[in-house]
């Protein structure tokens, strides 16, 4: 009998494929990066089914929360809508899709069965974590342990990725940000510069306040 998780799983690949087509097709760049942010929600979800809990975390805070912050920050910078690009471009990008996702396929019958607990990365060095974390480390979650402990120095040059990949925008869009003239008050224009009197003509003579 099937699992129902597994029902949930094929409904997230669907949606994610629905996603990821309206993205190529769209031109306006705010629904793209709109979409992109559910399209990191949904992946979350889909690591949360095949109990990835951390992965998940990882891909709603990076991948929904800060990428469509800095996205739309950069987008200030730039049009709002993508220029139309040449059929040429289209097919090349399709025939890369194509050639990566025929070797995927050609190494999935390679791989270990789901869930199988004498598979490679369940044995050797992942069995020896699962025996030794409870001993080592105060932590009930391995996953959680093996990320702050044992790969603590790689979690730490993940978030200084981030951190400077966040820095990179404020850098380009500037801190004090642009001067604008207030709306309603357009700017004073220059009084124009008197005129030479021509010659054999004399200057007409200025006429004061207050004279008779």
């Amino acid at each position: 009998m099937t699992d129902l998780t597994q029902y949930l799983d094929y409904a997230l690949i669907g949606m994610l494929l629905a996603v990821a087509f309206a993205i190529v097709r769209l031109r306006n760049l705010f629904a793209v990066v709109m979409l992109m942010g559910v399209y990191s929600l949904l992946c979350a979800a889909w690591f949360v089914s095949l109990d990835a809990v951390d992965v998940a975390f990882t891909e709603a805070a990076v991948g929904a929360g800060i990428s469509t912050v800095l996205l739309l920050a950069a987008m200030l910078l730039t049009a709002r809508e993508a220029e139309p690009s040449k059929p040429q471009r289209h097919w090349a990008a399709l025939a890369v899709v194509v050639a990566a996702g025929a070797a995927l396929l050609y190494a999935v019958p390679d791989m270990p069965v789901y869930g199988d607990a004498e598979s490679v990365a369940n044995a050797y060095v992942g069995r020896d974590y699962l025996e030794q974390t409870p001993h080592d480390i105060a932590v009930p979650n391995i996953v959680t342990a093996v990320l702050s402990s044992y790969r603590g120095f790689d979690t730490l040059g993940e978030t200084v990725v981030i951190f400077t990949a966040g820095l990179g925008v404020i850098l380009l869009l500037g801190f004090g940000g642009r001067k604008r003239e207030p709306k309603g008050k357009p700017a004073a224009k220059a009084a124009p510069a008197a005129r030479a009197p021509k010659a054999g003509k004399p200057a007409k003579p200025v006429k004061e306040e207050g004279a008779s």
